[in-house]
């Protein structure tokens, strides 16, 4: 049985003092997650002052990104070595975002993953199809692809945990949703390619998410499906109101 997951994804929201002030009101909303892993993914900036008031929580600490070396001329990027000091659980790699706007490959998300194993981090890797993929009818191809490359030389049957979160990039950011069919059917072809990819017993433990404007009127019918194990919320989770109630609707 897999247990839920819900990651927040702050992006480039919230100073120091907002976040504290987002933790301290989430720990009241929920006294205790219960059965359900929940992370939040704050900009650097705030990462050790959450660290630091998740001490006595529940909660998790992700990271947005991780470069894949460990220390050098590397000028705005951020290490295993510094996530892990500071109280990182996860790392997302390969978020739309990064592959739209800043460059992202299949290649450096693959050595970004590799650099998340390699500090005990778990991987968030991120796949998803842009509205023309879908369209043209490519969505399986171009997340088949994404999912190769980015699982390139990653033995999963090595690893005690790893996640996959599936974002429609058409529905990130635009209000729109991928219908819970859709979602789901993806979701499927997934589990799908780890057990061919991988074998049963890594498919039937591995948790999908599904990231795509997910919120607390949508994350019930959502989290209901047999291979959707939670969330990755953006826009929701900046709201701690909504965040808190997306929790409570995977129990």
């Amino acid at each position: 049985m897999r247990k839920p997951f819900i990651a927040g994804n702050w992006k480039m929201n919230n100073t120091v003092e907002e976040s504290l002030k987002f933790a301290a009101t989430l720990a009241v909303e929920l006294k205790a997650t219960g059965q359900i892993d929940v992370a939040i993914a704050p900009p650097f900036t705030a990462l050790y002052s959450l660290g630091v008031a998740f001490t006595d929580t529940e909660f998790d600490l992700a990271a947005q990104n991780i470069f894949w070396e460990d220390s050098g001329a590397y000028t705005a990027e951020i290490s295993g070595v510094f996530l892990k000091e500071v109280g990182c659980k996860y790392a997302i790699v390969g978020h739309s975002e990064r592959r739209q706007y800043f460059g992202e490959t299949d290649e450096t998300v693959n050595k970004r993953a590799h650099a998340a194993l390699k500090h005990d981090l778990i991987p968030i890797l991120c796949v998803g199809e842009t509205l023309e993929h879908r369209e043209a009818g490519k969505t399986w191809n171009v997340i088949e692809s994404q999912l190769e490359g980015g699982l390139k030389g990653i033995d999963l049957s090595s690893t005690t945990d790893f996640v996959i979160a599936y974002e429609p990039v058409w529905a990130i950011g635009t209000g729109k949703t991928a219908s819970t069919a859709q979602a789901e059917e993806v979701h499927g072809l997934i589990r799908n390619y780890l057990n061919e990819a991988s074998g049963k017993e890594i498919a039937d433990r591995t948790r999908i998410l599904y990231g795509g404007s997910v919120k607390p009127s949508n994350s019930r019918e959502l989290l209901v499906q047999p291979n959707i194990d939670g969330a990755l919320v953006g826009g929701a989770a900046l709201d701690v109101v909504q965040f808190a109630d997306i929790i409570r609707n995977a129990h």
